[in-house]
C-alpha cells in the first residue's frame, strides 16, 4: 500500500500538513500574547516588562521541545520512507521519553535558580517581583508544555495533522478563557495569568499521551520508550538546528533585555519603557514568524519521506511552494508593521506619549526586513528534513547568534538605543542571503 506522502499532489499535501501546523504554532505564540494582553490591561507597564524578562526561559523550553519533537519526527519519516517501519517506532517512543524527562529537568533548574535566572535575563529591581511570581508558576507546566509542543510533531508525522492542531488549540482556548477569570474576576494578577497558562498546557500534554497510546503506524510499547543512543541520539542530531535556533534566540533575548535596560537608562525613555515595548513587539512579530515555522513544519514530513524514497523532484517542489507561501505571509506582516504600529501596541494597554513614541519607532525600524523572515527557518528545516543536520544547525544560529547578537552589542556603542533597533533589519537581511546561498548550492540527485 502506497503512502500518500509519496503520491498525492504536493500543494494538497502542504495544505493538509501546514495549515494545522500553522494554527498550532500561532496557538503556541498565543499563550504568551494572551497573557501579555490581559497583564497589560490589569497591571500595565511593569507586568509587560515582567513577561518579557521571563520569555527567554520559555524560548529555551520551546527550543528543547522542537529539537526532540522535530528530530524524532524527521527520523521517523525518513525510516518510514525507507520501509523500516518497525525501527521507526523506536524514534517515537524515545522522543516521548526525552520530552518528559527534559521538561522535568528544566522545571527543577528554574525553581532552584529562579532569581539568578531572572536577573541574568535583564530584570530591573522594580520588575523582579512580578517576574518571579509569573515564572515560578509557569515552570510547573514545563513537562506538559514540552510534551504538547514537541509531541505534536510526532502526531503530525503519523499522518494526523488535525489532531496535532487540536492538542495545541485546546490548550490555548483554555488559557484564553481562564485568563480574564483568574486575573480580573478572582483578582489574581500575575499568578492568575500563570495558572491559566499551565492549565492549558497540562490538557494539551494529556491529549498527546492519549494519541501516542493509539499510534497509527504501530503500537508504542515500553520497549520503544527505553532510551537508546541509536534512536534518541540520532533524533537529537536531526533536531539540533531547532535547538540551535531557539537557544540563539534565548541568548539574544537576554542580551537584548540587558541592552535595552542599560541604554534605555541613558536615554529619555528610561529602563522599563524599552523593555516593555520590545517584549510586546517581538511577541507580535513572532506571531507571524510562527506561521513561517508552521509552513516549514508542514513541509518536513513531505520532504523527509520523499527524500528517503528518492523522489527528489517532489522534494524540490515542496521547498519551492513553501518558500512562496512564506514570502506572502511575511510581506503582509511587513506592511502591517509599517502602517499600523501604534494601533497594534495600543492593544496591550495604555502608556505615556513617550512609551508610544518608542514603540512606533522600534516597530518600524527593528521589523523593517520582516518580508525576508521566512527564508532562514524554511532553509534550516529543509536541511534537517533531508538528513543534513550540520547545515540545518548552521542556519539555525545564523540570524540570532552570528548576525544579530554582535550587532546588538556593537551598534549601541555608537548610536545608543537606536543601534539596537537597526541591528534587527541588518541581521534579517544577512540571514536571508546566507540561507539562499546554501539552498542554491545544495545539489540533490535528479
Amino acid at each position: 500500500m502506497s503512502n500518500s506522502l509519496g503520491t498525492d499532489n504536493i500543494g494538497t499535501l502542504l495544505r493538509k500538513f501546514a495549515i494545522p501546523s500553522i494554527i498550532a504554532m500561532i496557538v503556541g505564540a498565543l499563550y504568551n500574547i494572551v497573557d501579555q494582553f490581559f497583564i497589560g490591561q490589569s497591571i500595565g507597564e511593569l507586568g509587560n516588562a515582567a513577561t518579557n524578562v521571563a520569555f527567554p526561559v520559555t524560548t529555551c523550553c520551546v527550543g528543547l521541545s522542537l529539537m526532540i519533537g522535530v528530530g524524532s519526527a524527521s527520523a521517523f519519516n525518513l525510516a518510514m520512507g525507507r520501509g523500516e517501519n518497525k525501527k521507526a517506532l523506536f524514534f517515537v517512543g524515545n522522543g516521548v521519553s526525552l520530552l518528559l524527562g527534559t521538561g522535568f529537568a528544566l522545571f527543577l533548574i528554574t525553581e532552584l535558580f529562579l532569581e539568578p535566572i531572572l536577573l541574568l535575563c535583564g530584570s530591573p529591581e522594580e520588575v523582579l517581583p512580578y517576574a518571579k511570581e509569573y515564572l515560578s508558576i509557569t515552570a510547573l507546566g514545563f513537562p506538559f508544555f514540552m510534551l504538547s509542543s514537541g509531541g505534536s510533531h510526532l502526531v503530525r508525522a503519523d499522518g494526523s495533522p488535525n489532531y496535532s492542531m487540536t492538542c495545541n488549540l485546546t490548550g490555548a482556548v483554555i488559557n484564553t478563557v481562564l485568563d480574564p477569570i483568574f486575573i480580573f474576576a478572582l483578582d489574581m494578577g500575575m499568578k492568575g495569568a500563570a495558572l491559566a497558562t499551565i492549565t492549558g498546557q497540562i490538557v494539551g500534554g494529556i491529549m498527546v499521551i492519549r494519541y501516542v497510546r493509539m499510534y497509527k503506524a504501530g503500537k508504542i510499547t515500553r520497549e520503544h520508550m527505553v532510551l537508546r543512543r541509536m534512536y534518541g541520539g540520532y533524533a537529537l542530531t536531526l533536531g539540533l538546528a531547532q535547538l540551535a535556533n531557539h537557544m540563539s534566540m534565548m541568548l539574544v533575548q537576554i542580551i537584548l533585555n540587558n541592552s535595552l535596560t542599560y541604554y534605555g537608562a541613558l536615554s529619555i525613555y528610561g529602563e522599563s519603557i524599552p523593555l516593555a515595548c520590545a517584549g510586546i513587539i517581538n511577541k507580535v512579530g513572532f506571531m507571524f514568524f510562527s506561521i513561517c515555522i508552521g509552513i516549514s513544519q508542514g513541509m518536513q514530513p513531505i520532504v523527509s519521506f520523499n527524500y528517503g524514497a528518492k523522489q527528489y523532484d517532489r522534494v524540490r517542489k515542496a521547498l519551492k511552494i513553501s518558500l512562496l507561501a512564506g514570502t506572502a505571509v511575511c510581506t503582509f506582516a511587513f506592511l502591517l508593521f509599517q502602517i499600523f504600529p501604534r494601533q497594534i501596541i495600543g492593544l496591550f494597554g495604555d502608556g505615556s506619549e513617550l512609551y508610544f513614541a518608542f514603540a512606533v519607532k522600534y516597530f518600524r525600524i527593528y521589523m523593517f526586513c520582516t518580508f525576508l523572515n521566512n527564508i532562514q527557518p524554511l532553509a534550516s528545516t529543509y536541511f534537517t528534513s533531508i538528513g543534513m543536520p550540520k547545515k540545518g544547525t548552521i542556519l539555525g544560529i545564523t540570524r540570532q547568534l552570528l548576525c544579530l547578537m554582535p550587532l546588538i552589542v556593537v551598534l549601541p556603542m555608537f548610536f545608543g538605543i537606536d543601534g539596537i533597533m537597526f541591528a534587527g533589519p541588518i541581521a534579517d537581511f544577512l540571514a536571508a542571503c546566507i540561507s539562499l546561498v546554501l539552498i542554491k548550492g545544495q545539489k540533490i540527485e535528479k
